[in-house]
This record gives C-alpha cells, structure tokens and sequence, in this order.
C-alpha cells in the first residue's frame, strides 16, 4: 500500500467542509509557532490536512492543561471529547469544524484512526501522570522514549501521511525525526517544567550525573546552571542530534513537493537546539527560542525549494 497522498476526491464545492478547513488554519496560524512555518511551505490540499491535524492535537492539549480547572474535571472534559471524536469519525453528526476537518483528512490521506488515538494517549499520560504532589517523572530513556513517542512521533507517523512516502522505512525514520523534535521541547522547557512540578529528565541520568531532583525543582528562577546540570542537559542534546540524522534520511523518502516544508520543520527545530548548545545549555537565565527573522529566512528558502520543484516537474 502506497501513502501518496493523491487519492482522488469528489471535487464539488463544499462550503462547510471549506469552512472547517478555513477555521483549523487559523488555530494554526495562531498557535502553531514553529510548526506554522512549515505548513507555509506545503501545498493547499496538504497544508488544509496538517492544518486539522496541528488543530486537533491542539484541543487536546488545551483540554488537558487548563490549569484553571481541576484535574478530575480535565479528564472529564477530555473523555466527552475524545467520545465525541470517536462518534464522528465513525461517521456521526458533528458540529465541530475540526473533527469535520480532521475526518476529511483521515480518509484523504489514507491516516489510520489508530494514529489519532495514540496523540491524544500522549496528551492522557501527561494527565495521569499529574496526580496528587509527588513530581511527574521518567525513570529511564526507554520510559521517556515512550512519552516522546506518544506525544511528537506519532504527530510524524501522521504527517508523513500527508507528506506522502512509499518506502515503509520512512515510517521508523518519522518515529525518530518526533523524538529529535521532542527532546529539543524538552531541553528548552526544563525550568518552565520543573515550575509545574514536572521533570521529563530521566532520574537515571540525573543520578548518573550527580544532579538531585529537588534541587531542579527547587532551584533560584533564572540561577545558572551548574556544571554537572550542563553535563546533564549535554547529554539530552548528543541524544537529540542522533535523532536528527533520521530527519535528514528521511527527507529523500518522501513526495517531492513536501520534502520542502520538512526541511523548514527540521532546520527550525535544530536551530533551536544549536541556540541552546550555544549558551552551553543555560535554559534556566533564559528561555531559548529562534528569532522570527531566522525562522522567515528558512521559510524563504523552503518556499524557494517548493517553486523550484514545480517548474522542474
């Protein structure tokens, strides 16, 4: 079975269909960051898909996060959710101009529902794991790897989809392309996390580097880090650069006109991390981000790739 994302569709005008689309670009646009740089560079019919996508995973996350709400009625609200999802796509009335989108791009791109029931498993873990005072932690890289999975990898065995590939190779190299996206997250948002009573760190490498889990739950906002905590968070960043070899196999393995808005993906992504590197891990002075000039000049050279795939065919 091939995943080109070409299946013919009926080509008749649909308004609300339309519309659905139009309201996920726009949560898109709003919220995406990074991600919306990326979709900038794909074409209509694809951006329409991922835009969904990016909206779905988005209430989800919104769902589960809303710390103004208390957990028990998070999940809650999570589980009508995903109950309301679950009667649409099996073809059930909605009114939600996402699960209309969504559904659409399910069967347009051939995306196994399986899929979209791991995102949100990813979002229910963050949920279960946030229970009571003891910190939200992972014993080892394998139990993060597992995290990292459900959360970013699946996003990419999704979108790969979309991007259009043959080679079921690709599929393995998308699951490692998430995991090198979601340690670069993981890196960046350490203070922010551990301010929420989360370490996504593995306790094995903080012991085995010498930091105690109290001490970055507990440490002076904006203090540097110290030398055994850049060891550690080094560590994290060799592991990522791993991950980010798989994105760049990847990228032949896929259809011609993705293969740009992958690449701003990935160069956004890895220039985040090199600005992290760059200050020799020091994400507690300051939270690292790219500068929406470098981030346009990326999106300058995917578009300039995506026009020249087209005049050569």
């Amino acid at each position: 079975m091939t995943h080109s994302g070409t299946t013919d569709r009926d080509t008749l005008a649909n308004i609300a269909l339309d519309d659905a689309y139009a309201i996920s670009r726009a949560i898109a646009k709003r919220e995406a960051k990074n991600f919306y740089y990326a979709f900038v560079a794909l074409p209509a019919p694809r951006r329409n898909a991922i835009c969904a996508i990016y909206a779905f995973m988005r209430k989800a996350d919104d769902l589960a996060d809303d710390e103004s709400v208390p957990m028990q009625e998070r999940r809650a609200r999570l589980d009508a959710w995903i109950a309301a999802w679950r009667a649409a796509s099996a073809g059930g009335s909605t009114n939600d101009p996402v699960f209309i989108a969504v559904r659409d791009a399910t069967v347009r791109f051939q995306i196994p529902l399986a899929l979209l029931d791991e995102l949100v498993a990813g979002v229910t873990m963050d949920l279960d794991s946030a229970q009571g005072d003891a910190p939200d932690t992972y014993a080892t890289f394998d139990d993060l790897y597992r995290y990292c999975y459900l959360v970013a990898s699946v996003v990419g065995l999704v979108c790969i989809r979309i991007f259009g590939y043959t080679d079921p190779h690709a599929e393995k190299l998308a699951e490692e392309t998430g995991i090198a996206f979601q340690l670069t997250n993981i890196l960046r948002d350490v203070a922010e996390d551990a301010e929420r009573n989360r370490v996504y760190l593995p306790l094995q490498d903080l012991k085995a580097h010498g930091v105690a889990l109290d001490g970055l739950l507990k440490r002076v906002k904006g203090s540097a880090p110290t030398p055994n905590e850049r060891a550690l968070l080094k560590g994290v960043g060799e592991r990522a650069e791993i991950y980010y070899a798989s994105a760049q196999a990847l990228m032949p393995l896929i259809d011609k006109e993705s293969r740009p808005a992958l690449g701003v993906l990935v160069d956004i992504y890895h220039a985040l991390l090199k600005r992290i590197e760059r200050t020799e891990f020091d994400v507690f002075s300051q939270r690292a981000s790219v500068p929406t000039v470098e981030k346009l000049r990326i999106l300058a050279g995917g578009m300039a790739k995506m026009a020249w795939v087209r005049i050569s065919g």
